[in-house]
């Protein structure tokens, strides 16, 4: 599987970093070679962080917790959105809205505004209004189901986040941590792998390594989602399991994996 998957990461360019000067001296790890000015990821980190994430995944979704996926790059977008509807997840794909977690009754409201607006505009009380508080309520509602539309049905703080470029969606990350959830984060070599739980590697620009690499994190999803049984209030079995156990036992699960990548990227750009 590792390499077959490195292989499909290489074809997609995951391995291309930024230009040499715009690195973080944090992502040295993870990092290569230079080839000319630019960074050259390693391939081998990259599936470490896949197979990590996906470990951990399964188990946030065993437990019964939801996943966030976030993404409001254009590059990003689709494969984000794409990926939460085939999971039944939630997903933000235009604007993260300051407090979406931090501060979840009032973005809860938010959405009961929403779906008022939407009743609305279902049995046409909108188009009863004045011409100018129309006008006003229609744009209101185009706003609010652009931001609001893919954590509509969360109804609880999530498991875990999955974001891609991570300089991007600081405030998402930020919100997350504070929140105690799970991070898990797309890193190119210009961005600080500390502030994820989990770092994976990879050129943040690329449609196709997203793409892929989002279809990993979203098949761990699926799985763990259809292999979940809600738990009877008494039954200890299904308690969730320990953080730093998932972590720990994760790593060493990708060690064989991952040593049967090759170390280094042999596409050329």
């Amino acid at each position: 599987m590792a390499n077959e998957l490195a292989r499909n990461l290489i074809n997609a360019g995951v391995h291309f970093g930024h230009a040499a000067s715009r690195w973080n001296p944090k992502m040295k790890p993870y990092i290569f070679t230079r080839r000319g000015m630019i960074h050259i990821i390693n391939v081998r980190e990259t599936i470490k962080g896949i197979i990590i994430a996906r470990e951990l995944l399964a188990d946030v979704v065993s437990s019964g917790k939801d996943v966030v996926f976030v993404g409001t790059k254009r590059q990003a977008s689709k494969a984000i959105k794409s990926a939460a509807e085939a999971t039944g997840m939630h997903y933000v794909t235009t604007r993260w809205l300051g407090g979406t977690l931090t501060n979840f009754r009032t973005v809860h409201s938010r959405i009961q505004r929403l779906e008022e607006l939407e009743s609305m505009a279902n049995d046409g009380s909108i188009e009863s209004e004045s011409k100018k508080r129309a006008s006003t309520l229609k744009r209101e509602l185009r706003k609010m189901k652009s931001n609001l539309d893919g954590i509509r049905k969360m109804n609880q703080v999530p498991g875990a986040i999955i974001a891609v470029d991570v300089r991007k969606e600081t405030l998402a990350i930020r919100e997350a941590r504070k929140m105690g959830v799970i991070t898990i984060g797309i890193i190119d070599t210009d961005s600080n792998p500390d502030i994820v739980d989990i770092a994976i590697p990879a050129n943040d620009d690329s449609v196709k390594a997203i793409e892929l690499i989002i279809g990993q994190l979203a098949e761990a999803v699926a799985e763990a989602k259809t292999a979940y049984k809600p738990a009877l209030k008494d039954d200890e079995s299904r308690r969730p399991k320990a953080r730093r156990r998932s972590l720990a036992r994760a790593d060493e699960d990708v060690q064989d994996s991952a040593s049967a990548a090759p170390s280094a990227p042999v596409a050329e750009e």
